[in-house]
């Protein structure tokens, strides 16, 4: 069975996430308890193998394959057999493992068994695990520094995303998902928001933050998409970072094309790919 870890003891998860070699900030702020999330593992005691839930619905499983209780507990969790999710969640797993064959097992099983079931069309794609494709890219400060000389001018301003726009922003990607509040974000965020006739039509801010990185979230209003807004706002939070010294980070679907696009446009260039499940409720 999956074990659910007390906050207290999440250090235990980080030197193996540690030496995960993918995009794992999201995990390792749930783990260093900056926001509330669910670890769960096969062993208080001594756990080997981790799985990380972040509020926003991201996951990661990583660690010793080998549990053959935790892999059945892991089972009823991603196929929701016991109605343990409230929401659908995305999962990615650690690729060094072996984890991406188990899981692909898991999809084969439950979505074979979801076809004598007489759903419809629509409810049996719902009910799938869907597998889709994760992008982690890295920045090249030259292709983002020539590309920024043709990128569009604005009558429009950009601004400090404050504590007072912190739920300006509409969209899935915005800042009250990734931080406690507004005044956790004003003490340890930074965002920039596009402002059209007084609304804030785009904006860019740190998703999750360390020492070294900062990983870009960026939402443009639907009624302002099209106009190169979210250029705008990410190029001033990659400047923001390469004042400081700190790494752009960007990942995203495959299968998001405005965001793989935009990434690229930024300087960002796709440096490892990986399976990226959506579990069903």
């Amino acid at each position: 069975m999956m074990i659910e870890l007390a906050r207290e003891d999440y250090y235990k998860a980080l030197p193996l996430l540690d030496q995960v070699k993918i995009n794992t900030m999201f995990a390792g702020v749930v783990l260093r308890q900056h926001i509330p999330g669910h670890v769960y593992v096969d062993s208080r005691e001594n756990p080997c193998a981790f799985y990380v839930a972040h509020p926003y619905r991201m996951s990661l499983l990583f660690g010793d394959s080998g549990d053959d209780s935790f892999t059945h507990g892991l089972y009823d969790y991603i196929t929701n057999q016991s109605a343990a999710r409230q929401q659908m969640e995305w999962l990615q797993a650690d690729p060094a493992g072996e984890w991406s064959g188990v899981i692909d097992s898991m999809l084969t099983s439950h979505n074979d068994s979801l076809e004598n079931r007489g759903l419809s069309p629509e409810n049996l794609e719902n009910k799938k695990i869907q597998r889709n494709t994760r992008v982690n890219f890295s920045f090249d400060r030259n292709a983002y520094l020539d590309a920024k000389r043709n990128f569009p001018r604005h009558k429009e301003p950009v601004v400090n995303l404050t504590k007072e726009l912190f739920y300006a922003q509409s969209g899935s990607v915005v800042p009250r998902f990734f931080w406690r509040d507004a005044e956790h974000f004003a003490e340890k965020g930074v965002g920039y928001s596009l402002l059209s006739e007084g609304e804030v039509a785009s904006s860019s801010f740190s998703a999750f933050l360390t020492a070294s990185q900062l990983e870009i979230g960026i939402e443009t209003a639907d009624t302002h998409r099209g106009k190169g807004y979210a250029t705008s706002v990410c190029s001033a939070l990659i400047d923001y970072c390469l004042e400081r010294n700190l790494e752009p980070v960007w990942a995203c679907r495959l299968e998001n094309k405005g965001s793989y696009n935009l990434a690229q446009k930024l300087g960002f260039r796709p440096s490892v790919t990986l399976p990226y499940y959506r579990l069903p409720v």
